[in-house]
């Protein structure tokens, strides 16, 4: 299975304490969004776990710790002293890793409390240092307009970018904004791109990743976008895993996606909704600052739960977690 961090919030910016906690562990509990009073257990288990997938805008509070856990990987050794120790096979490292990290060009007028992206593509950078270049993505989205951020803009920054990017990432996501209510409701003043402005930009970007060595996908855009050299088939698809980690995956018929364009393998989540502290003006996965204040304030880094502990009336459930791992190796390039 494929085990998501980062579909709802953001665990290496806000919460990496909590994470190494679950790994110690050995798991993590979600409580299911649509039905408040049920909770999954997942068992966080390299045989179990075929790809641990983040999505962050600041993965820098993780890295030092990251940077003992590959030490302590590759030395065979545990990391930590004894009450705090995280064994051997539950190292970071003895799972299979995907990182994708959200870097835009916006200012705090639009991201009040991400850091300014020269310093997010360092730590990217870093990253890549620890995992491989095969294991980090660049996310350029959403991609919006406005007076001050036109299409100018974005084109001679997303070629400043890849060029400070190159040889630490070989993909780049974009995606063009969607407006959900959420989005409505705390960026009014946004609105959807035409299709010529898309293309415009689908262009040009597609033309700078290619000078830096970036191949461009889109995620959950219009399949004409191809015409540009962009792969329009998903951004953390089968195929995609398969080739990062030189494997192959044996996805069960009928996987649910997140949306009806989306052939990426989201299913799992060991996050919450309503607990991301960066602000951005265009989130789907916070509702609003006061509630992302109260269930900040329930976070407790000991507890199996991002939000609170679990309560007697709770129904807890042991996920389904079968491997989709065939044990066949592939030659990567």
């Amino acid at each position: 299975m494929i085990l998501n961090t980062g579909n709802r919030t953001d665990i290496p910016a806000f919460y990496s304490r909590w994470f190494w906690n679950r790994l110690k562990d050995g798991y993590a509990m979600a409580r299911n969004p649509m039905a408040t009073g049920r909770i999954t257990r997942f068992r966080l288990d390299p045989d179990v776990v075929d790809v641990l997938s983040f999505c962050t805008k600041n993965p820098a509070p993780m890295l030092g710790e990251m940077a003992r856990q590959k030490a302590a990987w590759e030395a065979g050794e545990d990391t930590g002293d004894a009450e705090t120790a995280i064994p051997q096979n539950r190292n970071l490292f003895a799972f299979r890793q995907m990182w994708h990290v959200t870097i835009t060009p916006y200012g705090q007028d639009i991201e009040p409390h991400v850091p300014p992206k020269e310093k997010v593509m360092q730590s990217f950078r870093q990253l890549a240092d620890l995992v491989g270049p095969r294991c980090t993505a660049w996310r350029y989205d959403p991609i919006f307009l406005s007076e001050k951020y036109d299409i100018a803009f974005h084109l001679q920054t997303f070629e400043e970018m890849a060029a400070a990017l190159e040889g630490a990432t070989r993909q780049c996501i974009i995606s063009f904004i969607d407006l959900y209510e959420k989005t409505r409701r705390n960026f009014p003043e946004a609105r959807r791109l035409t299709a010529e402005e898309e293309a415009v930009l689908a262009e040009g970007i597609a033309g700078s990743g290619a000078r830096h060595g970036m191949k461009i996908y889109a995620c959950c855009e219009d399949k004409a976008l191809a015409r540009y050299g962009i792969d329009v088939d998903g951004c953390m698809t089968k195929e995609g895993l398969e080739q990062a980690f030189d494997i192959t995956l044996d996805v069960p018929k009928g996987h649910q996606t997140s949306r009806p364009l989306c052939r990426c393998l989201l299913g799992s989540d060991i996050g919450a909704y309503n607990t991301c502290a960066h602000g951005c003006r265009y989130c789907y996965a916070n509702y609003d600052r006061r509630t992302v204040k109260v269930n900040m304030a329930a976070h407790d880094p000991a507890s199996p739960l991002l939000v609170g502990w679990p309560q007697p009336e709770d129904i807890i459930t042991e996920a389904r977690q079968m491997p989709y791992y065939s044990g066949q190796i592939t030659m990567g390039i």
